[in-house]
Formats: structure tokens, C-alpha cells, sequence
């Protein structure tokens, strides 16, 4: 019986209004805004390949996933033992079965600014510590929290999108300045000063740098936070990445810098215990002089979390005995095989035709490219060029338009060593392909 009554009579469905007579209408604001999102990009570039069982060759030859952020899905990056017994133990006390308090568990920020103050000439507090549910929560956090009519935000280029996406969604501008490949990814001091003006609130930046690969010496750093204290601006940095470093130079954390000019600290588990799927991140404070006080930022920092999702709370119990007790030797195997990916990429990459890396990458997972279009034939652009690379190679590559580099590609070299050398091999043998021919 579909839609009748009991006498077997069919009845007609009622019609429907036309979409004109609803009183609602989508949030403008988000619509377009997954072309800021690395995963809308990602899906893009996929969107084409033809997998095993429609048809393709993908059994044969597995997908090679260099576009990504999260190394968990190979062996060879699973995550410290430790860390796994710290939340099973955490889940199995059953004291972790409630709501948190809206900054979270004190046990854990306790730990956090235990674990952070290692590399600072200050103590943290628990207070200065606000757990998110991972680095993107902090993020849509922030941006939050400082947006007012007209203000504006300096962003890195290259850089993560996600803040523009955050920042135009809550009516903040979002404007550039410039990472400067020729000098490893240095932000362009004399461009952050010409960009800013009175509606100025923050600059970001990121350390070890997310797309490119680069990590900051503490002079440079230095110079960031003095201009930031010459344009009366926080500084928004995000530590992500912090000490997934294999170069020669070392992790220092902006927070160093936080009396000379308030900082916002980001960060979370999700890199460095190789765990993005836990959801733990955290906002703190790095503000020896109390400006964030004085300004009422930590007030509104504290109003946002009370109308917002907590990390799992069992998550939270467990982050104590995780900082404390994971053992060096999982961090060292970690950068161990970062250390020979990146080398593997860098070798690999200079043999590649129409690709071209400014500088070998320090640190996070990630290394800037640029294409030559020039040499190759029938490709318009840095995202037709990664369409066609995953569904004729099975190579997923980010186009460097999700960061906001056209005609650039992000390669991520972390993931297995075997894996990435068959990526790169696929990738020369496509560049080779679409070559020019020589006159």
C-alpha cells in the first residue's frame, strides 16, 4: 500500500511548494568554501581515476597517495604504543565517561603546559592552555575570537587555506604576504608591513612550514615578532609540526618571542604521534606580559568554547601518561624516516623534467614544487596536471592552487619509502610523456 488507504484506492501525493515559498535560504557565506578545502581539492583530483572493478588497472598498481597530510595508514608511522595504552587506560578507568569542563580537563592542560615550557625561558600554566578538538577547531577558534567589522588578518602564500576559509567565513579579510622560496620559505618582513594598516589583528605563521617544508631560525622569528610589536598585531602560530625537524636547523617555538609581542600558540597530537584521527589540539597563550587579559581575548576564548563541541573526553584523560610517558626512540624513528623520505624526494625530484624545487625541505611532511608548463603539451595547469597524473598514474599530488600557489605542487614524502619512489618514478614517467618533443 503506497500512499493509500485501506480500500486499495491509490491516493496522489500532496504536491510540493515551489523553492520559492520556503522561508529559508542557504548560509551564503559557505557556499564556495570547499575551494579553500584541501579535502574539496583532493576529491577534485581523485574524482577521475578509474579504480579496480570499473574498468582500471588500479589492483595492479595501487594509488600512491602523495597529496595528504596523515601518514597513519602505513606501518611504518604507527603510533607509539604508549600512547595507544594511555587512551585504552584512560577509556577502561570509566572516569572519563562525562562531560569535560569547556577549556578542558585540567589534568591535561597541566601537561601540556608541562610539555611545552620545555623549550621556553617561562612556565606555563594550565591556564594558559585551551584544549580544541584538533588544530583546525583552534584555528576556526581564533579566527572567531578576533574577527570585528572590518578587520583583517595576514595570511602566509603559500599557505593553509583552511585560514582563509575560517576568516572569510566569520567577515574578516584575508590578505597575503609572501613566503620567499629563494631565501627557504623566509616570510617577507617588508611585505607584512605594507600590507598591514589599523584593522590589522593578527599574522600567521607556520613552523615547521606546512606546504613547503621549511623551518625558521630564531633570529628570523626574532624579526617576525618585532614587527608584529611595531604593528600593535598578535602573532598566530601554528606548531603542528613542531619538532618533525631533520635538517640542520632545529624546532624553536614563536613562544619564545612572547614578550616582545602576545602570541597565539596552535598545536595538537596529530603529527607527532602520527594520530590526526584523535581529535586533540590545543590553543595557548604565550604571554608573559598579560595583554590577552588586559584585551579580554582569553574572555572570549573561554565564551567561544562554552558554545562549542569539547574534544572526547577520554582523549583528554589520557594525554597525561601519552606526554609522559612515550619514549624518545618513537620520535627518533619518526624523523629517522622523514629524514630518508625527504632525502629520497629531493634526489628524485631533480631528475623529473618541467619540475623544479627551490630547497630542500627541514622539516614537516611536505615539499613545494614548481611546474614548467612550458615543457609539456596539452596541460593547462597545475589542477589539470594532478587530474591527469591520478588517472593515468594513479599519483595523487596536490595542485598548488589549494595553497594558494598556482602552477606549484605540494608533495608529501610521508609515507613509505617503497611507496614514494614508485610515486616519484610514476610521476617522471608521466612528465616524460607529456614532454615537448625536441625540435
Amino acid at each position: 500500500m503506497e500512499n493509500g488507504a485501506g480500500n486499495g484506492v491509490a491516493v496522489a501525493a500532496p504536491a510540493v511548494d515551489s523553492p520559492a515559498s520556503w522561508n529559508f535560504t542557504p548560509n551564503e557565506a559557505l557556499l564556495g568554501l570547499t575551494a579553500l578545502s584541501v579535502r574539496g581539492v583532493l576529491g577534485r583530483v581523485k574524482a577521475g581515476m578509474v579504480v579496480a572493478g570499473g574498468g582500471g588497472v588500479a589492483a595492479a598498481r595501487p594509488v600512491i597517495p602523495m597529496g595528504h597530510g596523515d601518514p597513519s595508514v602505513f606501518p611504518c608511522f604507527r603510533t607509539a604504543p604508549e600512547a595507544v595504552d594511555a587512551v585504552a587506560g584512560a577509556l577502561r578507568s570509566g572516569e572519563h565517561n562525562s562531560y569535560p569542563t569547556c577549556v578542558g580537563l585540567e589534568p591535561a592542560r597541566r601537561s601540556i603546559a608541562k610539555y611545552l615550557s620545555r623549550d621556553l625561558p617561562y612556565e606555563l600554566s594550565p591556564d594558559d592552555v585551551y584544549l580544541t578538538s584538533g588544530c583546525a577547531q583552534a584555528i576556526e577558534i581564533i579566527c572567531s575570537v578576533l574577527a570585528r567589522p572590518g578587520a583583517n588578518i595576514l595570511l602566509p602564500r603559500p599557505g593553509y587555506l583552511f585560514y582563509e576559509a575560517r576568516a572569510v567565513f566569520n567577515g574578516m579579510e584575508a590578505r597575503y604576504y609572501d613566503l620567499l622560496p629563494e631565501k627557504d620559505w623566509e616570510v617577507d618582513i617588508d611585505g607584512v608591513q605594507a600590507l598591514a594598516d589599523e584593522n590589522t589583528v593578527a599574522v600567521v605563521i607556520v613552523n615547521p612550514g606546512n606546504p613547503c617544508g621549511n623551518v625558521y631560525t630564531y633570529d628570523h622569528l626574532a624579526k617576525v615578532a618585532e614587527t608584529a610589536r611595531k604593528l600593535g598585531i598578535f602573532v598566530i602560530t601554528d606548531e603542528v609540526y613542531a619538532h618533525l625537524t631533520f635538517g640542520k636547523r632545529k624546532f624553536v617555538p614563536m613562544g619564545m618571542f612572547g614578550a616582545v609581542a602576545p602570541v597565539f600558540t596552535l598545536g595538537s597530537i596529530s603529527k607527532r604521534w602520527v594520530v590526526p584521527g584523535w581529535r586533540l589540539g590545543w590553543i595557548v597563550t604565550n604571554d608573559p606580559s598579560g595583554v590577552f587579559q588586559r584585551t579580554k581575548v582569553v574572555d572570549s576564548i573561554k565564551s567561544y568554547l562554552d558554545i562549542s563541541s569539547d574534544p572526547p573526553t577520554f582523549i583528554q584523560g589520557a594525554i597525561p601518561k601519552l606526554l609522559e610517558n612515550t619514549k624518545e626512540d618513537f620520535f627518533n624513528k619518526t624523523v629517522k624516516i622523514l629524514r630518508e623520505t625527504a632525502d629520497i624526494c629531493w634526489e628524485k625530484l631533480k631528475d623529473i623534467n618541467a619540475i623544479t624545487c627551490p630547497s630542500r625541505p627541514e622539516g614537516s611532511m611536505f615539499v613545494m614544487v614548481k611546474l614548467d608548463l612550458s615543457c609539456l603539451q596539452d596541460i593547462k595547469d597545475d589542477m589539470d596536471f594532478c587530474c591527469r597524473l591520478a588517472n593515468e598514474e594513479f599519483v595523487v599530488v596536490l595542485p598548488g592552487c589549494a595553497v594558494g600557489y598556482k602552477n606549484w605542487l605540494r608533495i608529501t614524502f610521508a609515507i613509505d619509502p617503497s611507496s614514494l619512489e614508485d610515486g616519484l618514478d610514476r610521476l617522471k614517467s608521466f612528465c616524460l610523456r607529456h614532454s615537448k618533443p625536441t625540435k
